[in-house]
């Protein structure tokens, strides 16, 4: 069904020529708005080994804390299809970029408010409860946010350069983990552990107001995408974006979803399972388990565009493949390096990272390639969120469950069955499609 609202000219007069953004000032909003998202995010993830377990579930063994607190940590997986569907239909209707301002500012509010928050001791059982409805709002502005920023760079993106194009948004997320990491680190090297559990804590959350004013000013520059204004022009927009997606386009949205299923499997073990290891199982000093997440956050960074290079010249599909074989094969030596000291640990992360670069890096693209331009946003968006409650959203509680109770063999199981289950959907996905 389209949008049958009328013309003030007629077909056979020229449309009006569409501004355009300059490639610097798109890729600088896609990279700037994601990175903040991601911030915000990987700030709780870290909170949620360091801090949260003693702060809103003090009456629970060591363990079950930190499943409690991973378990509120899902809570924005499930929450993202829904900022998805919600956040999908206004960018596939009003536009990408005043949708694009309304994800970044549900997500920074909830952010702020989450620093904000009395612990248990203060409320009782309100204290986690409200740190599950913050929890929620940023799952709900990010589900809304990753796929609007992907669509900014890549339908401004020109001839043979989509994939290129189509990593920079994707950067946000090494760059997020690093700049949350980091903060954490510098603040444990100025003040003690217990002054960041009294009050430490809320300083990252705080200070994510200074990233979204900064973020609302780029965002605001730009002009909506040409392709976009294009489906304007043509009046080619659906009444409802979602109906159409799950009328005419399961295959893609089933396929998509299991294609990205490896890329979040191995990121969160990778970084909230393996901090919560670090410091839990290996006893690791907190400094040393950021500096672990810190490095590998640098190397995710690097193979971002390495990949994306790559992809320009031998295929984006081809790539995809070489990159989740790769995973497989990680998955098996991921119990020795696990188990075999700090130093393995390093390398574990690195190995990590580096694939985590060449997937991420184009699995972007991938989700949004199968899609047309009026339902794009909200098929790409409820393609990829729908892949973090599959991927992601239990990672690091299945990791640390298996773990404890059957050991690290099994979690390497648990990654090598994502990247086969990966690697068959992009086998089963045509060209156009990833």
């Amino acid at each position: 069904m389209t949008n049958a609202s009328p013309s003030a000219s007629s077909s056979a007069e020229p449309l009006a020529p569409v501004a355009t953004n300059s490639p610097a000032r798109v890729l600088t909003a896609s990279l700037v708005g994601t990175t903040i998202e991601f911030f915000d995010f990987y700030v709780y993830a870290t909170a949620a080994v360091l801090v949260f377990p003693t702060l809103f579930f003090p009456n629970s063994d060591p363990t079950s804390a930190l499943l409690a607190s991973f378990a509120t940590f899902s809570i924005a997986f499930f929450a993202r299809p829904l900022g998805a569907v919600v956040f999908g239909h206004f960018g596939d209707r009003i536009g990408r970029k005043k949708t694009l301002v309304a994800a970044l500012l549900t997500m920074g509010v909830s952010t702020v408010v989450i620093g904000l928050l009395p612990s248990y001791n203060s409320i009782g059982v309100l204290a986690p409860l409200l740190l599950a409805l913050c929890r929620f709002g940023q799952g709900f502005g990010l589900g809304g946010e990753w796929g609007g920023a992907v669509l900014l760079a890549t339908e401004n993106a020109p001839p043979g350069k989509r994939s290129w194009y189509g990593m920079f948004p994707q950067l946000g997320a090494p760059v997020g983990l690093f700049l949350s990491s980091g903060i954490f680190w510098i603040l444990l090297h100025f003040i003690s552990q217990e002054a960041l559990l009294s009050w430490g804590w809320r300083v990252p959350f705080l200070a994510s107001i200074i990233l979204i004013a900064v973020g609302l000013w780029v965002r605001l520059s730009i002009t909506e995408t040409p392709a976009f204004q294009k489906a304007i022009d043509q009046h080619e927009r659906v009444a409802v974006p979602v109906a159409v997606l799950f009328r005419n386009h399961k295959r893609s949205l089933f396929l998509g979803t299991f294609v990205a299923l490896a890329t979040f499997v191995l990121f969160y073990i990778g970084s909230a399972y393996l901090l919560s290891y670090n410091i839990k199982v290996l006893k690791m000093p907190f400094l040393d388990a950021l500096e672990v997440q810190i490095l590998g956050s640098i190397i995710f960074g690097i193979f971002i565009p390495v990949i994306g290079k790559l992809a320009e010249r031998y295929g984006r599909r081809e790539m995809l493949i070489l990159t989740t074989v790769l995973i497989g094969l990680f998955s098996f030596v991921l119990p020795a390096l696990m188990t075999n000291g700090e130093g393995a640990i390093f390398l574990f992360s690195a190995i990590a990272m580096m694939l985590m670069g060449m997937t991420y890096g184009l699995i972007g693209t991938a989700l949004a390639a199968p899609f047309p331009t009026p339902v794009r946003y909200t098929g790409a968006s409820i393609t990829f969120n729908l892949a973090g409650i599959f991927g992601a959203s239990l990672a690091p509680y299945i990791a640390t469950w298996l773990q404890a109770n059957y050991g690290m063999t099994y979690v390497g199981f648990y990654l090598g069955l994502s990247a086969l289950i990966t690697l068959a959907c992009i086998l089963l996905s045509r060209k156009d499609e990833v």
